[in-house]
């Protein structure tokens, strides 16, 4: 039987919600595989899949331009391991004129060696997610 070390996946998905939460996106960006696959939920400007660095920075420059840079992120418990997948629950807020969002989720991510490979996000409330990022 083979095992995975978890512990590198764990330290990898650490390093990147400790990033993210300092809105270090230098960092972040730093994390991607050059072929990252990005699963964004719901309906709006920035759902779908997003395939690339290139392609998933500029959504989230985009979601920093549309929040006016108010966009946060930042794990709530520890993140759990499952060989080279890792689930964080998060709370994610934005501000942007007269709207505002804030609510949980669940952030999926597959890790290859020392970069996220492939990620799935899910909101508690998807409806206000979209309404928030305006229509697709």
């Amino acid at each position: 039987m083979t095992t995975v070390d978890t512990t590198a996946p764990l330290a990898v998905a650490r390093r990147y919600f400790d990033a993210l939460s300092a809105k270090d996106f230098a960092t972040v960006a730093a994390m991607f595989a050059d072929d990252i696959v990005w699963h964004q939920p719901g309906d709006n400007r920035f759902s779908g899949t997003h395939r690339g660095s290139a392609a998933v920075g500029e959504m989230i420059g985009g979601m920093m331009a549309v929040s006016e840079g108010t966009f946060a992120l930042s794990a709530t418990a520890a993140p759990m391991v499952n060989g080279t997948v890792v689930a964080a629950l998060v709370h994610f807020s934005g501000k942007r004129d007269d709207a505002a969002m804030a609510q949980d989720g669940l952030d999926l991510l597959r890790i290859e060696g020392d970069r996220i490979a492939e990620v799935w996000l899910f909101s508690s409330d998807p409806r206000s997610e979209d309404a928030f990022w305006g229509a697709a």
